[in-house]
């Protein structure tokens, strides 16, 4: 059980540290995962930024993903979590148009603040406040991987076992501190889980754009 996503990233930092980094940049997938992002950047000295990637919702559980959507286009499909949600493929297109504009949304308020790094030859750090079915991040990884990075590692504070096993063969390595079986939503690993809203993931990337060496993020994040 983590606090916050604070505690939740510092704790993930420290398993990092030890690793060599080649000029490091920390991917957070917003909202929740900037927070944790602006963290692990912070500890490890890197620049900090965003992967847009947006799940796709079953229909009547908007908190089950029954796919994603990444900054590409490309649309990931769980097969069985599809069946199982009755998803007819109109519903489908709809939901992938719904989260196309979305993204565009986030693109635009975001990278207002924080152009997009060149990741090409670095190490890319992946991270979120945690991973449920993984979906977001295969989205994200599809995306990262055409852009010829040094390697990727995913980052989280917790996930099940099976997801990060597919997640595995997508990046150079995966560092989770909780992988446990019952595994019902990311919230119940966190004390204090409270909502990210847009203005916290542009004051973070504000913040990490200030021109100073060591960026702080505020002690409010």
């Amino acid at each position: 059980m983590f606090r916050n996503r604070e505690d939740a990233a510092l704790q993930l930092a420290k398993r990092l540290q030890a690793r060599k980094l080649k000029d490091p940049v920390v991917l957070g997938i917003p909202r929740g995962g900037v927070v944790t992002a602006a963290i692990l950047a912070r500890e490890l000295g890197a620049e900090l930024d965003i992967v847009l990637s947006r799940k796709l919702r079953a229909p009547f559980q908007p908190e089950f993903a029954i796919g994603a959507i990444g900054e590409d286009g490309e649309v990931y499909l769980n097969a069985f979590a599809r069946e199982a949600s009755g998803a007819t493929e109109t519903y489908i297109r709809e939901e992938r148009d719904h989260q196309i504009a979305e993204i565009a949304r986030r693109s635009k308020l975001f990278r207002a603040v924080k152009p997009p790094a060149d990741v090409t030859e670095r190490t890319v750090i992946i991270t979120d406040d945690g991973i449920a079915t993984g979906s977001t991040l295969l989205a994200a990884l599809h995306v990262l991987s055409a852009q010829k990075p040094h390697e990727i590692i995913v980052a989280v504070p917790v996930a099940p076992p099976e997801t990060l096993e597919s997640l595995r063969p997508r990046c150079s390595h995966v560092e989770c501190l909780l992988t446990p079986r019952d595994f019902e939503a990311i919230s119940q690993f966190y004390e204090d889980f409270q909502q990210v809203e847009d203005e916290q993931v542009i004051r973070l990337l504000r913040e990490s754009c200030a021109p100073q060496r060591a960026w702080i993020p505020s002690a409010h994040l």
